[in-house]
C-alpha cells in the first residue's frame, strides 16, 4: 500500500508520464527492437505464453521479447508501482492488468493512449462493456484479454461421498453453510488421506458478487464511491462466521494459507473441498478433482450478483520506447489465430467476434461448460460499474478484516465498520 501510495504521489507531482503518438515511436521492420512483457499466472501460462511469443518472434525477426512472468498479481503490481514511481523506464513495455489498476494507472498518465497506436491494435470490435474498466476521461488505456465470471464449483465426487444432496440451481448461502458444514465434519480424507473441507474459501472471488445481491450497483457505484454498506459487509463475515463454526470452513490458518495458491495447488483442485468460488476460465484447473461442475452462486435476494468481467487488460507503458511494437505484441496475442488457437480461454472467453469465432470449436469440455455458463450469465448477471483506482486496496483489506474475524479479534460488525471506513476513504 506504501509503495502504491509513493507511486501516485509521485506521479501526480512529475507529470512525467504519456505518449506524444510521434515519430520517436513509429515502428521500423529494419531496427533492432526488445520489448519486455510481464504477466501473473503459474507454469503452465508461461510456457504457454512463452510458444506465443515464439511464434511472434519468429513472425518479426527483428523483434526480441523479453519475460518476466510472476506468480501472483500482487507481485507485478508491486513492481509496477515501484517502476512508475521511477517515471516508469524500467517498467515492462507490455503487462497484465487487472481489478482497479488500469482506471488508476491510466488516470496517472502511465498508460498509453491506445489510440495513438490504432494502425497496429484494432479495438473497435470490442463490445463496450468489455472496455469499461480500462477507459479513463474517454481514453482507452488497454484490451481485455477475455471474459469470465465469478461462479460456484461443485464436486459431485465429494458430495456423493458424505451423502450430502447436491445444490439446486436457485440455492441460498444458508443451504451453503448446511451442505459445507456436514461434508467439512465428515471425517473424510481424499486419495492422499488428507482431510476433506466443506468449502475452499478466497474471499476475493466471492465478496463482490454477494456484494452485487444486495445492492442494485454492487461494490461500488457509477460516481467511484462505496454501493454497499457496512451492515451488508457485515453479513458475508457472518456467513464465514457460520462456516468456521459448523465444520464448513477449516481452521483460520489454513485459510489464510490458501489466499495466493495457484490454482493447481488450491484444496478445490487436488481433491479438499467440496465447494469453492472461482472464475470461469478456472474450470479446465478444477476439473481435474473429479466430477466438478458451475453453477450461479448461492443468493438469499433472487439476484445473482455475478457480472460478466474481463479477467485481465494488456496495457502498454506509456514511457515505452517502441509503442508500436508493443502494440503489435499484444494484436499478436488477442487476434493472431495461430496465438488465439494457442491461449484459446485460458484468459477467458475471448471478446473479440473474431478470436471467438476461432475459439469456439476448440475448446475441450471443460472449456466448453465454461462457455455455457458465460451464456447464462448473458442472461441471469448483472452489469458493474469499473472499480476505481482507490478500489486496489479492496481484497488485501477484505482479508485482513477476515482475517480479524477468523480469529476472533473482531466481531463481524467491528471488522465491516473498519472495511468501509477504510475503503471509504481510499476513494475519496
Amino acid at each position: 500500500m506504501a509503495v502504491g501510495i509513493l507511486a501516485a504521489t509521485t506521479l501526480l507531482l512529475s507529470g512525467c508520464f504519456g505518449s506524444d503518438g510521434g515519430s520517436a515511436g513509429e515502428y521500423d521492420p529494419d531496427e533492432e527492437i526488445e520489448l519486455e512483457i510481464s504477466w501473473w499466472g503459474d507454469d503452465n501460462r508461461a510456457r504457454l505464453f512463452g510458444e506465443v511469443i515464439d511464434l511472434f518472434e519468429d513472425e518479426h525477426p527483428n523483434i526480441t521479447v523479453v519475460e518476466t512472468p510472476v506468480g501472483a498479481p500482487d507481485d507485478l503490481f508491486n513492481r509496477l508501482a515501484t517502476d512508475f514511481a521511477g517515471g516508469g523506464d524500467t517498467a515492462p513495455d507490455v503487462f497484465a492488468l487487472g481489478g482497479a489498476k488500469p482506471q488508476e494507472y491510466g488516470d496517472l498518465g502511465a498508460l498509453l493512449d491506445l489510440s495513438t497506436v490504432g494502425d497496429r491494435l484494432d479495438t473497435t470490435a470490442y463490445p463496450d462493456f468489455s472496455l469499461t474498466s480500462a477507459i479513463v476521461d474517454d481514453t482507452l488505456y488497454g484490451l481485455p484479454t477475455g471474459g469470465n465470471a465469478t461462479a460456484a464449483f461443485i464436486n459431485a465426487d465429494i458430495f456423493e461421498q458424505a451423502g450430502v444432496p447436491l445444490p439446486e440451481e436457485g440455492w441460498n448461502w444458508d443451504q451453503l453453510v448446511e451442505a459445507a458444514g456436514q461434508i467439512g465434519s465428515a471425517g473424510l480424507t481424499n486419495d492422499e488421506g488428507n482431510p476433506i473441507f466443506g468449502i475452499d474459501l478466497r474471499i476475493q472471488d466471492i465478496l463482490g458478487t454477494y456484494a452485487g445481491q444486495l445492492s442494485e450497483v454492487g461494490m461500488y457505484d457509477w460516481d467511484g464511491g462505496l454501493g454497499v454498506d457496512a451492515d451488508q459487509i457485515a453479513g458475508w463475515y457472518e456467513i464465514e462466521e457460520r462456516l468456521l463454526d459448523n465444520g464448513g470452513l477449516p481452521d483460520p490458518s489454513i485459510v489464510t494459507a490458501n489466499w495466493q495458491l495457484p490454482p493447481d495447488q488450491q484444496p478445490f483442485t487436488i481433491g479438499q473441498a467440496a465447494v469453492t468460488f472461482g472464475y470461469t476460465n478456472l474450470m479446465s484447473a478444477y476439473s481435474a478433482a473429479g466430477d466438478v461442475r458451475m453453477m450461479l452462486p448461492p443468493t438469499d435476494t433472487g439476484v445473482s450478483g455475478v457480472a460478466l468481467l474481463p479477467s485481465g487488460f494488456w496495457s502498454v507503458n506509456a514511457a515505452s520506447p517502441h509503442p508500436e511494437a508493443a502494440a503489435m505484441l499484444i494484436d499478436w496475442f488477442l487476434h493472431e489465430p495461430a496465438a488465439v488457437e494457442l491461449v484459446l480461454d485460458t484468459r477467458g472467453v475471448p471478446f473479440n467476434p473474431d478470436s471467438l469465432e476461432i475459439v469456439s470449436p476448440l475448446l475441450d469440455e471443460p472449456g466448453q461448460a465454461a462457455a455455457d455458463y458465460v451464456g447464462i450469465v448473458f442472461d441471469e448477471g448483472v452489469v458493474a460499474p469499473p472499480q476505481p483506482a482507490g478500489g486496489s486496496i479492496m481484497n488485501e483489506l477484505s482479508q485482513r478484516m477476515e482475517t480479524e474475524v477468523l480469529f476472533g479479534r473482531m466481531s463481524s460488525d467491528e471488522a465491516a465498520d473498519q472495511w468501509v471506513q477504510e475503503l471509504g476513504e481510499a476513494l475519496e
